[in-house]
């Protein structure tokens, strides 16, 4: 634990170095520890800055706005654009540094506007051996990653979070909703509110860890392998069914291998 705290220090001094901070901040475990970390080290230095976008769930916005609130630093919202972007709409592999180049332009627009010294967002080092396009975009706009600088892993944060009384410590992991649509499938406002909806839906079942994943008129569900027994009941299929007809698809399916963060890379 040793460790642990020295990288939270390291964390902490990093920040307070800075003098301002923009947190580019989803309301993830990542993202949520990182503004909670920067209010504590720069107090109105600091603002998280949430995406208006119709590919981040309503429920998470929702969810950032009230983590905001109880830890009681500025947050606000700001509207981006990527579904104007032909090159974001036809979704191939580069689908995410479109949709992180635009987010971190309007970061940097207003960083430029109130004089903030640095865009930070929640990148940690387990992120780095992943397939992450919106990597390429941070460099391009300097946007800085001290969770990454302070050697910070996934089940590290997660564990500092939950020293801190942080509620986010065991959210399960999320995406952007474009994330469950196929490369090559073009993206549209349609497709992943329909994605939201049926997500939204399976929450409501008890299900914590899924991913509902597009695939024209077949949907294929996702749910985590602990949770899986209890998806591949009958009565289950019956709700599946009842939830994801009604959205368009054709045919429902539940896949045998269960969820695992970024299946939709195996093609790449």
């Amino acid at each position: 634990m040793a460790t642990l705290d020295a990288k939270e220090q390291q964390l902490f001094v990093a920040l307070a170095g800075m003098r301002s901070v923009i947190v580019a901040y989803s309301g993830g475990a990542d993202s949520a520890y990182l503004a909670w970390a920067a209010h504590r080290m720069l107090g109105e230095g600091a603002i998280a800055i949430t995406a208006d976008s119709a590919s981040l769930a309503e429920s998470h916005k929702r969810d950032a706005a009230e983590f905001a609130r109880q830890w009681g630093f500025r947050h606000e919202y700001i509207a981006t654009q990527e579904f104007d972007n032909p090159d974001y709409l036809k979704n191939d592999r580069n689908r995410c540094f479109h949709c992180k180049d635009e987010l971190f332009t309007r970061l940097d627009e207003v960083a430029r506007a109130r004089g903030i010294a640095h865009v930070v967002y929640g990148v940690n080092v387990d992120d780095l051996g992943d397939y992450r396009p919106g990597q390429r975009a941070a460099k391009l706009h300097q946007v800085k990653a001290p969770l990454v600088d302070a050697g910070l892993t996934k089940a590290e944060i997660r564990e500092l979070s939950r020293r801190a009384g942080l509620a986010t410590w065991d959210r399960p992991a999320s995406a952007c909703l474009s994330s469950r649509i196929p490369y090559g499938t073009p993206v549209s406002i349609q497709n992943v509110k329909t994605v939201e909806l049926g997500e939204e839906a399976i929450r409501t079942l008890g299900f914590r860890q899924f991913r509902v994943r597009f695939h024209g008129e077949v949907v294929r569900i996702e749910i985590a392998p602990e949770e899986l027994e209890r998806a591949m009941t009958l009565e289950m299929s019956r709700k599946f069914t009842a939830i994801f007809k009604p959205l368009g698809f054709h045919y429902v399916t539940l896949d045998l291998e269960g969820y695992r963060q970024g299946s939709l890379n195996a093609v790449l």
